[in-house]
């Protein structure tokens, strides 16, 4: 039996991406970097190139290393390297490596000398993030320097790519700004000979909205999960893979006036039902989340009471026949109106990246749906994807470890497995198994996976479409410490 987990549904990752590509006539790269947003870095980018994609993109050295010790040969670019890392390691792996400057590019000229072979570089340009890569002002420098490292056999210089401020909000003046530099820049390249076989800047955002900034390689990133960037009057056709859920540990009747949680930021307005959900700040849960953010329990979404907790978090039942074992559901696809992501995203005031990126490598059990880029074979328990248990695949000469899948298959991974709800331990110690084919994994009993069957989530007093309404509306309780006094709630409780 379990308590806590986060479910991940493959091919909810290969079917976006196979839009994304849809939409497209540039290759797709499916970024899978910060173990693919939370959702497992193999596990998705085996999905990924099952949807279609290409490439594969991450910010680290390491990622990417970790990418072929699974066995995936699709092309990788890794991009953010500080000075004075292994990298010739990358360059005998045919890892592609971003140089921003003369200095990482003489360190990847470095690194082609130790392994005698050429590093695949790609070139930045800084069109405007002010993050990496080589302002227009010092472009010239770096094209000459990298002219010269090609022609000396040094590197191969595969792309020139940038990165955009503002494209989460179409037509904004930046992104066209962006487009003009980033033209100019490859103008310029080709002045000194460097005439790259992909030119890319389109990031999720762009690679839904500008057509115009395809040119020969997109690099979705948190599309891939089916998250949005974009304002919600922009449908994108996108699922997300990522559901996040727990099962009440127990329930207590309390009295009108007790405060719960620490510091007793919320008080309770009458006799009501307290339920104990067992995930907290330790497992992902934002304590920006306290007293806001949105719960699926029950039938209704209720609102976090109080702060919090490092391990769990409480919610105000009011006289709901709520009891230990029922789902508690944070977020998921948004089906039968449960929160999402973004929903939390809006109630805490940041973007949904960080709210899925947040379960990764928690201490939450991973459990992957669907057979998108899984091996053949039948289902098996193996440990969680990280880099010891990587290590320890390695040393003994056994397949590497992949999110809790056997990774024996290079590519894409191959094709579909048997089974649905591979659990994957991450660091926990929970149980390993397979859920019967059509079968809701491990569900409470005579629930489905999201709620009850026959039943819908509808929205508390207050809320509208299972979507926040404003802050402290929902529970019997109110906010705030002292003596349970102030105005009355939409929930029928007291806000101060």
């Amino acid at each position: 039996m379990w308590q806590a987990e986060v479910r991940i549904d493959l091919d909810a990752i290969r079917d976006n991406v196979a839009t994304l590509c849809a939409g497209t006539t540039a290759e797709v790269m499916a970024v899978v970097k910060a173990d693919g947003y939370g959702h497992g870095m193999l596990p998705s980018a085996r999905a990924a190139l099952a949807g279609g994609a290409s490439w594969l993109g991450v910010a680290t050295l390491d990622e990417a290393l970790t990418l072929r010790r699974a066995g995936l040969t699709a092309p990788v670019l890794a991009w953010l390297l500080a000075p004075g890392l292994p990298l010739h390691e990358g360059v005998a792996s045919d890892i592609d490596l971003n140089a921003g400057n003369v200095a990482q590019l003489a360190e990847l000229v470095t690194a082609a000398r130790h392994v005698q072979r050429p590093a695949r570089a790609h070139l930045k340009l800084d069109t405007g993030l002010a993050r990496g890569g080589a302002t227009p002002a010092e472009w010239p420098t770096l094209l000459e320097a990298a002219a010269k490292a090609q022609a000396d056999g040094e590197i191969e210089v595969v792309g020139i790519w940038s990165h955009f401020v503002y494209a989460d909000a179409p037509g904004h003046e930046t992104v066209d700004h962006q487009l003009a530099v980033f033209a100019e820049g490859l103008a310029t390249a080709e002045h000194y000979g460097i005439e790259p076989r992909y030119r890319h800047i389109a990031n999720s955002a762009a690679t839904l909205t500008r057509p115009d900034a395809h040119y020969d390689l997109v690099r979705p990133g948190v599309a891939v999960y089916g998250l949005s960037p974009l304002p919600p009057e922009h449908p994108t056709g996108l699922r997300p893979a990522m559901t996040a859920r727990a099962r009440v540990a127990l329930t207590k009747r309390v009295p009108a006036g007790q405060g719960v949680s620490y510091g007793h930021a919320y008080y309770t307005a009458a006799e009501t039902t307290l339920a104990l959900v067992p995930l907290g700040y330790g497992d992902g849960v934002p304590r920006h989340a306290s007293n806001v953010g949105p719960v699926a329990l029950g039938g209704r979404i209720r609102t976090i009471a109080g702060r919090v907790c490092m391990d769990q978090i409480v919610l105000d039942c009011g006289d709901d026949p709520v009891a230990a074992g029922d789902v508690a559901t944070l977020f998921g696809p948004g089906d039968n109106g449960t929160p999402t992501a973004t929903d939390w995203a809006e109630a805490i005031g940041t973007i949904n990246y960080e709210i899925v990126t947040r379960f990764g490598g928690s201490r939450v059990p991973r459990v992957y749906d669907g057979t998108a880029g899984l091996p053949d074979g039948p289902a098996t328990s193996v440990p969680d994807t990280n880099e010891s248990a990587q290590a320890a695949a390695d040393s003994s000469g056994a397949a590497p470890v992949a999110g809790g899948v056997p990774s024996s298959v290079p590519g894409a991974g191959g094709s579909s497995s048997t089974g649905s709800g591979r659990r994957d331990a991450s660091s926990a110690a929970s149980e390993s198994s397979w859920a019967a084919p059509g079968e809701p994994f491990e569900a409470a009993p005579g629930e489905s996976f999201e709620a009850a069957p026959g039943e819908s989530f509808e929205a508390a007093p207050g809320m509208s479409d299972g979507r926040r309404a404003s802050a402290g509306r929902l529970g019997a309780g109110r906010l705030g410490a002292g003596p349970p006094t102030g105005s009355a709630s939409a929930g029928g409780g007291v806000v101060v």
